[in-house]
Protein backbone atom coordinates (compact mmCIF):
# COMPACT_ATOMS: atom_id res chain seq x y z
CA UNK A 1 0.00 0.00 0.00
CA UNK A 2 1.21 3.53 -0.99
CA UNK A 3 0.69 6.79 1.44
CA UNK A 4 0.32 10.25 -0.07
CA UNK A 5 -0.15 12.98 2.69
CA UNK A 6 -1.89 15.83 0.96
CA UNK A 7 -1.88 19.90 1.85
CA UNK A 8 1.23 20.96 3.48
CA UNK A 9 2.31 24.32 3.92
CA UNK A 10 4.80 24.38 6.42
CA UNK A 11 8.90 22.71 5.28
CA UNK A 12 9.01 20.75 8.97
CA UNK A 13 5.51 18.73 8.56
CA UNK A 14 6.81 18.17 5.36
CA UNK A 15 10.44 17.17 6.33
CA UNK A 16 8.04 14.73 8.94
CA UNK A 17 6.19 12.91 5.89
CA UNK A 18 9.34 12.27 4.09
CA UNK A 19 11.32 10.71 7.53
CA UNK A 20 8.15 8.48 8.21
CA UNK A 21 8.37 7.21 4.78
CA UNK A 22 5.43 8.57 2.76
CA UNK A 23 5.36 7.91 -0.86
CA UNK A 24 3.89 10.94 -2.13
CA UNK A 25 3.12 14.33 -0.75
CA UNK A 26 1.10 16.75 -2.04
CA UNK A 27 0.70 20.50 -2.78
CA UNK A 28 -2.48 22.65 -3.08
CA UNK A 29 -2.69 24.92 -5.84
CA UNK A 30 -6.18 26.09 -5.32
CA UNK A 31 -6.50 29.34 -3.67
CA UNK A 32 -10.00 28.67 -2.06
CA UNK A 33 -8.42 25.99 -0.04
CA UNK A 34 -7.18 26.65 2.99
CA UNK A 35 -4.29 24.30 2.41
CA UNK A 36 -3.19 26.18 -0.65
CA UNK A 37 0.58 27.34 -1.43
CA UNK A 38 1.87 30.13 -3.50
CA UNK A 39 4.29 29.18 -5.96
CA UNK A 40 7.31 30.34 -3.34
CA UNK A 41 5.99 28.55 -0.71
CA UNK A 42 5.90 25.07 -2.84
CA UNK A 43 9.75 25.75 -4.44
CA UNK A 44 10.46 25.83 -0.50
CA UNK A 45 8.46 22.61 0.59
CA UNK A 46 9.63 20.78 -2.48
CA UNK A 47 13.50 21.62 -1.91
CA UNK A 48 12.80 20.24 1.92
CA UNK A 49 12.28 16.27 0.34
CA UNK A 50 14.88 14.20 -0.28
CA UNK A 51 14.72 11.88 -3.94
CA UNK A 52 12.23 9.47 -5.24
CA UNK A 53 9.93 11.23 -2.87
CA UNK A 54 6.81 12.17 -5.54
CA UNK A 55 5.38 15.57 -5.54
CA UNK A 56 1.72 16.02 -6.61
CA UNK A 57 0.58 19.13 -7.63
CA UNK A 58 -3.34 19.37 -6.80
CA UNK A 59 -4.82 21.69 -9.68
CA UNK A 60 -8.75 22.71 -9.69
CA UNK A 61 -9.94 23.56 -13.30
CA UNK A 62 -6.34 25.76 -13.54
CA UNK A 63 -5.76 27.56 -17.19
CA UNK A 64 -3.29 26.31 -19.55
CA UNK A 65 -1.17 28.89 -19.09
CA UNK A 66 -1.12 28.90 -15.30
CA UNK A 67 -0.65 25.08 -15.15
CA UNK A 68 2.56 26.20 -17.91
CA UNK A 69 3.67 28.96 -15.70
CA UNK A 70 3.53 26.48 -12.37
CA UNK A 71 5.20 23.82 -14.24
CA UNK A 72 8.22 26.54 -15.06
CA UNK A 73 8.43 26.99 -11.54
CA UNK A 74 7.56 24.35 -9.14
CA UNK A 75 9.35 20.82 -9.27
CA UNK A 76 6.37 18.35 -8.93
CA UNK A 77 6.05 15.33 -10.40
CA UNK A 78 2.76 14.48 -11.09
CA UNK A 79 -0.50 16.78 -11.92
CA UNK A 80 -3.61 15.57 -9.53
CA UNK A 81 -6.59 17.06 -11.26
CA UNK A 82 -9.42 17.65 -9.14
CA UNK A 83 -11.97 19.88 -10.47
CA UNK A 84 -14.39 18.92 -13.40
CA UNK A 85 -11.64 18.59 -16.10
CA UNK A 86 -12.75 15.94 -18.68
CA UNK A 87 -10.58 13.26 -19.71
CA UNK A 88 -9.64 15.38 -23.05
CA UNK A 89 -8.68 18.37 -21.04
CA UNK A 90 -6.38 16.45 -18.66
CA UNK A 91 -4.86 14.93 -21.54
CA UNK A 92 -3.78 18.06 -23.25
CA UNK A 93 -2.80 19.75 -20.30
CA UNK A 94 -0.94 17.11 -19.28
CA UNK A 95 0.88 17.03 -21.98
CA UNK A 96 1.79 20.47 -22.70
CA UNK A 97 3.76 20.52 -19.52
CA UNK A 98 4.88 16.41 -19.87
CA UNK A 99 3.82 15.02 -16.74
CA UNK A 100 2.22 12.15 -15.63
CA UNK A 101 -1.36 13.20 -14.31
CA UNK A 102 -4.40 11.43 -12.17
CA UNK A 103 -7.94 12.78 -12.23
CA UNK A 104 -9.75 13.22 -9.19
CA UNK A 105 -13.45 11.96 -9.17
CA UNK A 106 -16.06 12.45 -6.96
CA UNK A 107 -17.89 9.81 -5.73
CA UNK A 108 -21.46 10.21 -4.63
CA UNK A 109 -22.64 7.13 -2.66
CA UNK A 110 -26.63 7.66 -3.48
CA UNK A 111 -26.01 8.05 -7.21
CA UNK A 112 -22.87 6.17 -8.57
CA UNK A 113 -22.81 2.22 -8.79
CA UNK A 114 -19.48 0.12 -9.51
CA UNK A 115 -20.58 0.37 -13.03
CA UNK A 116 -20.89 4.02 -13.35
CA UNK A 117 -17.63 4.10 -11.25
CA UNK A 118 -16.00 2.27 -13.79
CA UNK A 119 -17.21 3.20 -16.68
CA UNK A 120 -16.00 6.90 -15.72
CA UNK A 121 -12.47 5.25 -14.49
CA UNK A 122 -12.38 3.39 -18.11
CA UNK A 123 -12.90 7.11 -20.05
CA UNK A 124 -9.62 8.76 -17.84
CA UNK A 125 -7.64 5.34 -18.78
CA UNK A 126 -8.30 5.99 -22.00
CA UNK A 127 -7.26 9.29 -22.48
CA UNK A 128 -4.04 8.49 -20.49
CA UNK A 129 -4.61 9.08 -17.27
CA UNK A 130 -1.52 6.96 -14.66
CA UNK A 131 -4.25 6.86 -11.85
CA UNK A 132 -7.50 7.79 -10.42
CA UNK A 133 -7.97 8.89 -6.47
CA UNK A 134 -11.26 8.07 -5.74
CA UNK A 135 -12.94 11.05 -3.19
CA UNK A 136 -16.73 11.81 -1.13
CA UNK A 137 -18.67 13.83 -3.39
CA UNK A 138 -19.79 17.16 -2.02
CA UNK A 139 -22.19 19.64 -4.04
CA UNK A 140 -19.72 22.67 -3.20
CA UNK A 141 -16.52 21.44 -2.10
CA UNK A 142 -13.83 19.45 -4.73
CA UNK A 143 -12.31 17.67 -2.11
CA UNK A 144 -11.02 17.57 1.59
CA UNK A 145 -14.17 17.97 3.05
CA UNK A 146 -13.37 14.39 5.85
CA UNK A 147 -16.62 12.34 4.16
CA UNK A 148 -16.27 8.95 3.35
CA UNK A 149 -18.08 7.85 0.12
CA UNK A 150 -19.58 3.68 0.15
CA UNK A 151 -16.40 1.88 -0.30
CA UNK A 152 -18.38 -1.18 -1.58
CA UNK A 153 -18.23 1.09 -4.80
CA UNK A 154 -15.17 0.42 -5.36
CA UNK A 155 -14.74 -1.65 -8.66
CA UNK A 156 -12.97 -5.11 -8.36
CA UNK A 157 -10.95 -5.02 -11.95
CA UNK A 158 -10.47 -1.32 -12.16
CA UNK A 159 -8.79 -0.20 -15.73
CA UNK A 160 -6.48 2.09 -13.53
CA UNK A 161 -4.64 2.11 -10.06
CA UNK A 162 -7.35 3.47 -7.85
CA UNK A 163 -6.46 5.74 -4.98
CA UNK A 164 -8.34 6.01 -1.97
CA UNK A 165 -9.41 9.38 0.07
CA UNK A 166 -11.96 10.95 2.01
CA UNK A 167 -11.99 10.71 5.66
CA UNK A 168 -8.86 8.42 6.63
CA UNK A 169 -7.17 8.63 9.47
CA UNK A 170 -5.17 6.21 11.58
CA UNK A 171 -8.16 5.02 13.29
CA UNK A 172 -10.00 3.54 10.14
CA UNK A 173 -7.06 3.13 7.51
CA UNK A 174 -6.47 -0.47 8.57
CA UNK A 175 -9.72 -1.28 7.31
CA UNK A 176 -8.48 -0.53 3.85
CA UNK A 177 -5.50 -2.78 3.36
CA UNK A 178 -7.93 -5.68 1.89
CA UNK A 179 -9.75 -3.00 -0.36
CA UNK A 180 -9.05 -3.18 -4.20
CA UNK A 181 -6.51 -0.04 -4.14
CA UNK A 182 -3.48 1.25 -4.93
CA UNK A 183 -2.86 3.77 -2.49
CA UNK A 184 -4.60 5.94 0.47
CA UNK A 185 -4.31 9.66 0.55
CA UNK A 186 -5.08 11.91 3.54
CA UNK A 187 -5.47 15.25 4.52
CA UNK A 188 -7.42 15.91 7.42
CA UNK A 189 -7.30 13.14 9.38
CA UNK A 190 -3.19 13.64 9.90
CA UNK A 191 -3.64 17.49 11.22
CA UNK A 192 -3.87 19.70 14.06
CA UNK A 193 -5.40 22.55 12.26
CA UNK A 194 -5.87 23.29 8.22
CA UNK A 195 -2.45 22.86 6.49
CA UNK A 196 -1.01 22.24 9.78
CA UNK A 197 0.15 18.59 10.17
CA UNK A 198 0.41 16.65 13.93
CA UNK A 199 3.89 14.65 13.74
CA UNK A 200 1.80 11.68 16.12
CA UNK A 201 -1.13 11.74 13.57
CA UNK A 202 1.23 11.11 11.15
CA UNK A 203 3.33 8.30 12.82
CA UNK A 204 0.20 6.60 13.78
CA UNK A 205 -1.17 6.56 9.89
CA UNK A 206 1.86 5.30 8.50
CA UNK A 207 2.11 2.25 11.38
CA UNK A 208 -2.00 1.00 10.76
CA UNK A 209 -0.60 0.78 6.57
CA UNK A 210 2.96 0.02 6.99
CA UNK A 211 3.60 -1.82 10.09
CA UNK A 212 7.17 -2.91 9.20
CA UNK A 213 8.69 0.28 7.79
CA UNK A 214 7.96 2.52 10.90
CA UNK A 215 9.03 0.88 13.22
CA UNK A 216 12.73 1.77 12.83
CA UNK A 217 12.03 5.63 12.50
CA UNK A 218 12.08 8.06 15.26
CA UNK A 219 10.84 11.42 14.63
CA UNK A 220 10.83 14.37 16.67
CA UNK A 221 7.28 16.36 16.63
CA UNK A 222 8.43 19.65 15.19
CA UNK A 223 5.05 21.50 16.54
Amino acid sequence: MRVKFCGFTQSSDIKTAAQLGADAVGLVFYPPSPRAVTVEQAQLLSASLPAFISVVALVVNMSKDELVELANNVPFDIIQFHGDESPEQCAKLAGLVNKRWIKALRIDSEQHTAASVSAQINAFAAAGANSVLLDAYHPHKYGGTGARFDWSLLPQDSSLPIILAGGLDADNVAATLDLPIYAVDVSGGIEIDKGKKDAAKMRAFMKAVKRDRWQSVTVTDAN
